[in-house]
């Protein structure tokens, strides 16, 4: 979809909430799984007030190639640069293509759709420990018909997602996030659903808790494996149980039943897969939260995904204000870059975008891969895919598009990274980068009808989650006219 589905996810939380209160409905099975839909269905679903359950669409069954284990959009990205480095064949490639998507079902790693089915799932708007069900796996179906069945009581006990959203319900959210090295695109959503539930969360939440919360799941693009293994060594549920002693055991979800309940009951198979406190896969959680000159309302990175060197760093700053000029760039050998570049992508954020297109995972250039190069400091206002991976600074805010500070930057400005002290820093007085704004023009369009100029105008930015500002916070029911 162009230029990205996230620009139509709040045109589907509206669809959602219209077609809710428009129709003689008592009570809706939210049926999603890829990226936007599961919090577009949920946002649509919280506004309309309604009885909800979701039924997640379930992760397809892992890849396989030469032997190895494959993740959707992780390895494409692994094996790519493996091409263009001259590691990899066109018959190599067209093998591992061959072999990665064996089954339906959303990407079977620890992308956007699997994060947002498991924040899901840990609001309490799922049947406990379904998100985590292959697509393909006979348990699905199975969970399919329950659904069905548990939505006509849901209706008879009027059992709404107001009761049970709770502040502390976010709150344990944030936590399996954190512990499962979740999409940063998590980041966003989770603030919207938020909103529109009248509960207050910000970018401070989620790093106040991912410094007190390891990664436990061993999943790719953090860890190792994949969704299906994370199933069968005991699911959400046995991550519940390894986090017990910090989540709030008795928030409740659409069976109503509590979480701890759940968690009391469940096993973990393979601790290699979920991990205990005593042996995390990363010592920290999974997202950071940086700001500084270059992002004063704050910006996101994934420390567990990137390689070690790069979490404290200065270099100089490559400029690209063009996508395809920068995908024509990094395939120029001759390209004036190091290992230490910091690479800017710019004006490509919620209004500039528009929709903050998936161009985040800046590629690394072919001249570096062919040095044995495969990660590098990448700097931008837009997302990336879940699936991604790498020392990618995204969701920069506020946007170059609205004049924020990352349209002042020229080539060869230098720009400092500092992970553990969560500061992203240019090395340029306030008196010039307020000098250089004035006369920073975005070279984005401007949409004058339709939907995209309804977008542009509603819009917020990414850390207060890309809402619609005029369907934010907790709104009364509304009923139907009656004629």
């Amino acid at each position: 979809m162009k230029p990205s589905t996230m620009l139509y996810r709040n045109f589907l939380a509206m669809e959602t909430e219209e077609i809710i209160l428009s129709h003689p409905i008592d009570g809706v099975v939210l049926m999603g799984g890829c990226d936007k839909t599961t919090p577009a269905l949920i946002m649509g679903a919280i506004s309309a007030g309604l009885p909800s359950i979701f039924l997640p669409a379930g992760p397809m069954l892992r890849g396989n190639y030469a032997g190895s284990t494959l993740g959707s959009g992780s390895d494409v990205w692994k094996y790519w640069s493996e091409k263009q480095a001259g590691n990899l064949s066109d018959n190599e490639w067209k093998k591992m293509e061959a072999g990665i998507a064996r089954s339906f079902g959303t990407c079977m790693t620890m992308g956007t759709a699997s994060t947002m089915t498991a924040l899901a799932d840990t609001l309490g708007f799922c049947l406990p420990g379904s998100s985590s069900i292959p697509a393909a796996d006979s348990a699905h179906d199975r969970m399919a018909a329950l659904v069905g069945r548990r939505i006509v009581d849901m209706v008879w006990e009027d059992l709404t997602p107001a009761s049970f959203l709770t502040p502390a319900s976010f709150e344990n959210a944030l936590i399996v996030h954190m512990s499962m090295a979740g999409s940063t695109n998590a980041i966003i959503h989770l603030v919207a659903m938020a909103q529109r539930a009248g509960i207050p969360l910000s970018l401070d939440d989620f790093d106040r808790v991912s410094k007190n919360i390891p990664v436990l799941a061993n999943i790719r693009p953090t860890g190792e494996f994949l969704m299906e293994d994370f199933a069968y060594a005991g699911g959400l549920p046995a991550l519940w149980r390894s986090l017990a002693k910090h989540l709030d055991l008795d928030q409740r979800n659409v069976t109503g039943s509590t979480i701890g309940e759940v968690a009391e009951t469940a096993d973990n198979y393979n601790t290699e897969i979920i991990r205990e406190f005593s042996n995390p896969v990363s010592e920290s959680g999974g997202t950071a939260i940086l700001r500084g000159n270059l992002a004063p309302d704050g910006c996101v990175m994934k420390p567990a995904a990137a390689e070690t060197r790069l979490m404290q760093h200065k270099g100089p700053a490559l400029v690209f204000d063009n996508y395809e000029d920068l995908m024509t760039a990094v395939d120029d050998l001759d390209l004036d870059v190091t290992k230490d570049t910091v690479i800017v992508l710019r004006g490509f954020g919620p209004i500039g975008g528009p929709g903050m297109p998936e161009w985040g995972m800046i590629p690394i250039p072919k001249k570096l891969l062919v040095q044995g190069v495969r990660d590098m400091i990448r700097i931008s206002d837009c997302r990336m895919s879940g699936t991604s991976y790498g020392a990618c600074v995204l969701h920069v805010s506020p946007e170059a598009a609205v004049g924020g500070p990352l349209a002042a930057v020229q080539n060869g400005d230098m720009i400092e990274l500092d992970v553990a002290a969560r500061r992203l820093h240019l090395d340029v007085s306030d008196a010039e980068i307020k000098q250089r704004l004035i006369g920073y023009s975005s070279p984005r369009p401007r949409y004058e009808r339709g939907y995209i100029s309804i977008h542009n105008a509603e819009i917020t930015q990414a850390h207060l989650g890309c809402d619609f500002v005029s369907l934010q916070g907790a709104s009364p029911k509304r009923e139907p006219e009656i004629h």
